[in-house]
């Protein structure tokens, strides 16, 4: 049991802590919509990566098929080329490691 709930808390402060890196990047890049969308795409990110790490394994395949997929729906969710989807992940993906050196939370995309 105290495992369910160390992995729902770990999993709960990922989320968070992926929302508001989103939604801070969105906001500087002149994205328009607000808090619900970036944890929308976060919800959406996690669910894709873990999907793939579940059916192809924690290789570079997985995540590299998991990173074109969380582009795709990032560009979709926010109404943007694939272009600057790439840049916004980009951004995304180092601030949340950085905040991951601070805040160790969950393994995975974000």
């Amino acid at each position: 049991m105290t495992d369910f709930v160390d992995a729902a808390l770990g999993f709960i402060l990922a989320l968070i802590i992926s929302t508001i890196v989103i939604f801070v990047v969105a906001k500087l890049l002149g994205e328009k919509e607000g808090i619900l969308t970036a944890l929308l795409a976060a919800l959406i990110g996690t669910a894709i990566y873990t999907i793939a790490y579940y059916f192809l394994g924690s290789g570079l395949i997985a995540g590299a098929l998991a990173g074109i997929a969380w582009l795709i729906a990032l560009s979709l969710i926010y109404k943007m080329g694939l272009l600057k989807a790439l840049f916004v992940a980009i951004i995304i993906w180092i601030l949340t490691a950085i905040v991951g050196w601070f805040i160790p939370t969950l393994t995975g995309p974000l």
